[in-house]
């Protein structure tokens, strides 16, 4: 029966030392800078679980990885909602300096121009660039007015039999300074069929 007891306060001893170690550790986890926006940390890899509205950062540590919880990803990285844990992940292309996936980028890094969700060393043909996109049509200034319609022509001469084209063009309208930049609006054409005026002498 004495032994008993002996062995009763001894465990009860070792639980109390236990739990006042695990009070200890986890009031360090508290105070420590690395883990003041985690809800579980780890005192060798950081946050481990972040509130619901914060990502989990990783960043290589050597072998290991450190988390951090962040309200916003770095630069490369986008926010990946999921049911249990928020995540930030890294842009496949190493020219993405932002991305709203993984696959689609929504700011290149200086010297590439954006294109359909894409960083390019140049802009594809039928495109022209401004600042750093690559953009398809003039949508920076509105086009002027129409010219007049050019005379009748028919294999490049005004004369000819029963019918020719004419054409009539159209340029960029008033422009500011800073958008007066080489070929960024592409002027417009369209052509009509015209009826030839007089008959080309024989």
């Amino acid at each position: 029966m004495h032994s008993r007891l002996i062995v009763m306060s001894l465990i009860c001893e070792v639980i109390r030392m236990g739990s006042g170690g695990v009070q200890k550790q986890s009031a360090h986890r508290d105070t420590s800078e690395d883990c003041r926006s985690c809800l579980e940390c780890s005192r060798d890899n950081g946050c481990v679980r972040c509130p619901e509205r914060l990502f989990l950062f990783l960043q290589r540590d050597g072998m290991s990885h450190h988390g951090t919880c962040l309200h916003a990803c770095p630069a490369g990285h986008y926010g990946q909602r999921g049911k249990d844990i928020n995540r930030c992940m890294k842009c496949r292309s190493l020219d993405c300096e932002q991305c709203f996936s993984r696959d689609f980028c929504t700011k290149c890094k200086p010297g590439f121009q954006l294109h359909k969700g894409k960083c390019l060393s140049r802009c594809p043909e039928g495109t022209f660039a401004h600042q750093s996109d690559c953009l398809e049509d003039c949508l920076l200034a509105p086009l002027g007015d129409w010219s007049e319609w050019s005379v009748c022509l028919r294999d490049g001469a005004t004369c000819g039999f029963r019918w020719g084209k004419q054409t009539r063009t159209r340029g960029g309208g008033q422009r500011t300074p800073e958008e007066k930049t080489a070929s960024l609006c592409p002027s417009h054409s369209e052509t009509q069929r015209c009826r030839m005026k007089k008959k080309c002498p024989t």
